[in-house]
């Protein structure tokens, strides 16, 4: 065994004798470590300065990392809990998407835009201004004193006419006796005309009434008894 120690190259890694200064396989050199143990340093013995220095230095560094950890966790536990409200508050707005109906949107109506034909106006009403009765061609008036009826007498037939005539030509007309227990009215399918019975006679008589679109008309009808 030999007694010259051997090194190992640190480029190419082949082992040769300790003497040599360069390997004789790539000629890199040799790096000889030193045999001299490093000094101490002063912040590394105790009751120096430096070494109290260094002391306070550490614990402060340790106070600092635990801050610094502390902090750490702290905005983890923030960011976790931000996390979580979110989900919730995006679990709630869909299920209250889910449960209210979407709006519908409203749109244009062209047809709102269209301009709205004039609204005509309205035709008045037609009144009627007078009405006029009738026995055959005579004309029956309050002023002429209407018409005299005497019992057992035959049933007369009156007539109405309403004016306008050219307006109210098809008007119908309802017709009434003060006293129907003396005087018996049957008015015409159409009610243009009336049927007068006397029933029995009264003193001063009663009167006969035509009417139309509320306009009324009378005429005194006198109720006599024969002898």
């Amino acid at each position: 065994m030999s007694m010259i120690p051997e090194v190992k190259c640190r480029r190419c890694g082949q082992s040769f004798s300790a003497l040599r200064s360069r390997c004789p396989n790539c000629g890199t050199r040799r790096v000889v470590q030193s045999g001299r143990t490093p000094g101490t340093t002063p912040g590394t013995v105790k009751g120096t300065p430096a070494y109290e220095r260094a002391d306070t230095n550490t614990k402060w560094q340790m106070i600092f990392g635990l801050i610094l950890v502390v902090a750490v966790i702290l905005a983890v536990i923030v960011m976790v809990s931000t996390s979580l409200n979110g989900l919730d508050n995006t679990a709630t707005t869909s299920r209250r998407s889910r449960s209210t109906p979407t709006p519908a949107v409203a749109t244009e109506d062209p047809a709102l835009y269209i301009e709205a034909a004039p609204t005509p106006s309205p035709t008045p009403t037609p009144t009627v201004e007078s009405i006029k009765l009738f026995f055959y061609n005579s004309e029956l008036t309050q002023e002429k004193g209407g018409f005299t009826m005497y019992t057992n007498d035959e049933p007369l037939t009156i007539t109405a006419s309403a004016y306008p005539a050219d307006t109210f030509a098809n008007a119908s007309f309802t017709w009434r006796t003060d006293d129907p227990d003396c005087l018996q009215l049957t008015p015409s399918e159409d009610g243009k005309s009336c049927e007068v019975a006397i029933l029995q006679a009264k003193a001063g008589g009663t009167k006969l009434y035509a009417s139309c679109y509320g306009v009324e008309y009378w005429v005194p009808v006198y109720l006599i008894q024969r002898n």
